[in-house]
């Protein structure tokens, strides 16, 4: 087969439409299949935080060591991106200070990802700018002139750039819209464990445990903030880490409840009730409000998909008898 006819096979319609098809109908079977698929990711979770449980353990002994013999530590081993972004020096390059909260919010911890993150910012833009340029250059030049194809791989590379951003707000706020529908029942559960007279550390464990099954981002912060508040020397730090990695209004409510209880001794039962009605009522009303705006978003379907539909049925049959006619 000759370069001519592999472009030929790339720029048919029916090929095209083959390929958005197979697309559809894997992205549909992935959709039923994943709650299928999703049983074991609470397994998972709570694995990755035993490891950050193990990690405050070990660096807590190693401030201790520090502190009085000044351990050394061993040498880390180094994967590819760790190496490139290290070599080319894009921590200082792409520098970003609020990029660890970012990767912490959409669930990814450790100094790994943030590797991860600078290598794809660079890489990104270089393999998306030579795809555009390959297809436009060598299989389907749509008849533009070489500077605008040249302009046309210019943009398309530039989305590279921004498109691990985009990939890590949309993981972001999928992470925060499952742990907001199931905070309020957490605080509910959390305000029994502790009225029942369990302590706080308990009671986040304890709802850490019933809460998985609706929400397993939710187990996944309730069961660090558990680890945190048992190896991390001010416990204030553990429910202001708990706000920033949630950065949800109702969460940063109860963090700061649960300071001043720590601070002032106040009760915390009665605060845990108020915010659990607070949050409970913010759900209510993020619900009322994609309620409300879901006829606006029907228009378009229902004018592409349904009506043809619907002219079909009604004026087939007619059309029909006036041929036989």
């Amino acid at each position: 087969m000759s370069f001519q006819d592999i472009a030929e096979l790339v720029t048919n319609p029916q090929v095209i439409w083959s390929v958005i098809a197979a697309i559809a109908v894997f992205a549909t079977v992935v959709t039923l299949t994943s709650p299928m698929m999703g049983q074991n990711k609470l397994d998972k979770r709570i694995k990755g935080v035993q490891n950050r449980k193990e990690e405050l353990r070990r660096k807590s002994r190693e401030a201790l060591e520090e502190a009085h013999s000044g351990s050394l530590r061993g040498k880390e081993t180094k994967g590819l991106a760790k190496t490139v972004v290290e070599s080319l020096n894009l921590q200082k390059l792409f520098e970003d200070p609020g990029l660890k909260d970012k990767l912490t919010q959409a669930g990814f911890r450790g100094n790994g990802p943030v590797m991860t993150f600078y290598f794809f910012r660079l890489t990104a833009p270089i393999l998306l700018f030579g795809g555009a340029a390959f297809y436009v250059f060598f299989i389907n030049d749509f008849g533009l002139p070489t500077i605008t194809r040249w302009c046309a791989a210019a943009g398309i590379g530039m989305l590279g750039y921004y498109a691990p951003n985009l990939y890590l707000q949309n993981a972001a706020a999928k992470r925060q819209q499952s742990i907001m529908q199931a905070f309020p029942d957490g605080l509910d559960l959390l305000l029994i464990c502790v009225e029942a007279g369990m302590s706080i550390e308990a009671a986040f464990q304890k709802v850490s445990g019933e809460v998985g099954a609706q929400s397993i981002e939710l187990a996944e912060e309730l069961s660090l903030t558990t680890a945190e508040l048992s190896y991390l020397q001010d416990r204030r730090s553990a429910y202001e880490n708990l706000a920033k990695r949630t950065n949800h209004p109702g969460v940063k409510a109860v963090a700061t409840a649960l300071i001043q209880a720590e601070r002032y001794g106040t009760p915390l039962g009665q605060a845990l009730r108020v915010m659990a009605k607070e949050n409970r009522d913010m759900r209510l009303a993020n619900a009322e409000k994609k309620a409300a705006a879901l006829p606006a978003k029907l228009t378009v379907p229902m004018i592409v998909f349904f009506l043809p539909v619907l002219f079909v049925v009604i004026l087939g049959p007619a059309i029909m008898r006036y041929q036989a006619m």
